[in-house]
């Protein structure tokens, strides 16, 4: 079966520093697929190359079997892939509405505005109230639904997020990674970086190890769960 996002060999750099090295890793369609590593383990760096942001400096990123690397952030997001960057990125001085609407930039996006304004909506009832309020009063835990909401607005069929509970108290945590689910279970694909490595692993239905730039070790997340050398190295048991 083909994946819907594979990487082979990847490697990416900043200058003369190798960030990720020979990164193999595959996406199935309906997936939720984490990557879990240390700070600087090269996670952010390989989200960024799958959305465009970086370039790579070796190897490959199909989606759907097609190449991409090398094409522009917004060929890619034209393509499928919508990306909800670490730190939110949110416009502070625009409305939640504005900035969700920010997120419909296709022209097949912006002919499905209206249903998939809907859909943001019906996932996060909180936007809805708050839509004309500005995007830098917002809480932390709505500012992140804004940005999943911006995000979800581009009809993306791969979904990758980086860090998306970075700052947030329990409940919101605990409530986005409840969204994560419902918007897998609706059909939507997902790439993410998390930090909460146990939320992660019990979210996802693979799981990749990042080290030093490159991938140690792999397999499904409730296996990684158990394995020994993660719950030492990232859940202190």
């Amino acid at each position: 079966m083909t994946a819907l996002l594979r990487l082979e060999v990847l490697e990416v750099a900043y200058g003369d520093m190798v960030a990720v090295r020979d990164v193999t890793l595959d996406v199935h369609a309906g997936q939720i697929v984490s990557l879990i590593g240390g700070n600087g383990a090269g996670k952010t760096t390989t989200l960024r190359a799958v959305s465009g942001l970086l370039r790579p400096r070796r190897g490959t990123v199909t989606l759907d079997g097609v190449r991409i690397d090398g094409l522009s952030p917004a060929v890619i997001v034209a393509r499928g892939i919508a990306h909800v960057p670490e730190g939110r990125q949110l416009f502070p001085t625009m409305t939640v509405l504005e900035n969700l609407e920010v997120g419909a930039r296709t022209p097949a996006s912006r002919r499905g505005r209206a249903a998939s304004l809907e859909r943001v909506f019906a996932l996060f009832p909180r936007l809805a109230e708050r839509r004309r309020q500005l995007a830098g009063t917002l809480s932390g835990g709505e500012q992140q639904m804004t940005a999943i909401g911006r995000a979800l607005m581009a009809c993306p069929r791969l979904l990758i997020l980086d860090e998306p509970s970075l700052g947030l108290a329990p409940i919101m945590v605990a409530a986005i990674f409840d969204n994560l689910a419902r918007i897998n279970r609706d059909g939507m694909t997902i790439l993410l970086v998390e930090q909460n490595v146990l939320r992660s692993l019990r979210l996802s239905h693979h799981a990749y190890v990042l080290e030093n730039g490159g991938i140690v070790f792999h397999g499904p997340g409730e296996a990684l769960l158990t394995d020994e050398r993660i719950r030492t190295a990232y859940l202190g048991r």
